[in-house]
């Protein structure tokens, strides 16, 4: 039931399925055989594509067959790379370089077997429509990886922000495993034909989400940000980090520190000296009108600011700051921490430093960091 193919200089297993049904129908056994071959294909597809995107992500030239592509097949995905700035201002060539590094490290065998080893691969795949945000590149791909490798079809809806690089990305795990491009499609228009939803937006897209998707089995994901705990005994190395979690990506994403809450008394002269490597940002035309914008309104109603020319730090326990600010509050004890964490808690998507995610690690999600904290693989085994 197993051949191999030869692709690009690498060894890769596929499934032969000619006449199987009334096989499957009649010994059960041997088809979850067939399943677990294709969940070992799937996995060795996206440990390939992990290697393309981290040789890309190091900005590394092509060296030979062995990463699956061939020179002018990654090169024009280089080019690609270099032309989504015209495309999308926001996503410059160093934060799509940044994002695949991100991913291709989770692409790594040994992490999807240990991963994908506690979920079930389904024998009965259903259609999930996933419909993703465009904030950042390739923000939809883990819901992109866990349709496929819990046996589902993905029918990915893509943003008008970020609709140039997921389409390559599948194109790579077709030529690696070609057997999967019959659990793949795009749609630009009205889906139909699903059999379950993922969607992730806006506050105001979520109530659309639930308008239109809510009869259907779904994962409805709305605005969060993430905040960052500080007690005042960081290192030169941590709080350098932190700029990392705030600036990575300007401040887009779900996983980007909005907030500081900080020890009474904290100097947050602190964080500005070492946040001081990131004013590039200021550079980036949408970052900088933003920046200017809100710097204008705090002026003109003459609220207290605290400016560095690239970012505007404000004292309030408003969760949520708009991009160019970072708002900052101080407590007096861990108890006043706890109660305003447990207060926000489904606003928040990530808490960074003290008794939370080390300083730096933000924008590195493991592969069981689900998104709002809800298991999106064991979603798609219940289906």
């Amino acid at each position: 039931f197993v051949c191999y193919h030869y692709i690009h200089g690498a060894l890769f297993f596929t499934n032969i399925k000619p006449k199987f049904d009334s096989f499957v129908q009649s010994n059960k056994k041997e088809a979850y055989y067939i399943c677990i071959v294709k969940k070992e294909s799937l996995i060795q597809a996206f440990c390939q594509l992990g290697e393309v995107l981290r040789n890309v992500g190091e900005n590394k030239p092509w060296d030979s067959f062995k990463i699956g592509v061939t020179q002018d097949e990654y090169d024009q995905f280089i080019k690609l790379i270099g032309t989504l700035r015209h495309h999308n201002g926001w996503f410059t060539e160093e934060m799509i370089r940044k994002a695949f590094l991100n991913l291709g490290s989770s692409l790594e065998k040994n992490k999807l077997d240990n991963w994908s080893s506690k979920y079930e691969f389904t024998e009965e795949p259903k259609t999930v429509a996933v419909i993703m945000a465009g904030n950042i590149p390739l923000v939809g791909f883990h819901d992109f990886l866990c349709v496929l490798l819990s046996g589902h079809r993905v029918m990915a809806k893509m943003s008008s922000e970020d609709d140039k690089l997921l389409p390559v990305i599948a194109d790579f795990l077709i030529c690696f495993y070609p057997e999967v491009a019959k659990f793949i499609s795009f749609s630009d228009r009205n889906m139909k034909g699903f059999d379950a939803v993922i969607a992730t937006g806006s506050n105001t897209s979520f109530v659309h989400f639930e308008q239109y998707f809510s009869k259907y089995p779904h994962i409805f994901r709305k605005n969060r940000t993430s905040v960052a705990v500080l007690d005042g005994k960081e290192t030169e190395a941590e709080l350098l980090a932190l700029g990392n979690d705030v600036f990575d990506f300007f401040g887009r994403g779900c996983r980007s520190v909005s907030h500081l809450i900080l020890p009474d008394s904290y100097n947050i002269n602190k964080v500005f000296e070492h946040i001081v490597s990131q004013g590039a940002v200021i550079n980036n035309k949408k970052y900088g009108n933003n920046y200017d914008y809100n710097k204008a309104v705090h002026l003109m109603n003459q609220e207290k600011l605290l400016d560095n020319n690239f970012v505007l730090l404000k004292e309030s326990d408003t969760l949520s700051s708009p991009l160019g600010m970072l708002y900052y509050h101080f407590y007096k004890n861990t108890d006043e921490v706890d109660l305003y964490l447990q207060k926000h808690a489904d606003a928040i998507q990530c808490h960074i430093g003290v008794n939370g995610i080390p300083f730096g690690n933000a924008q590195c999600p493991a592969l069981n960091d689900y998104a709002d904290n809800l298991d999106t693989m064991q979603w798609l085994n219940a289906l």
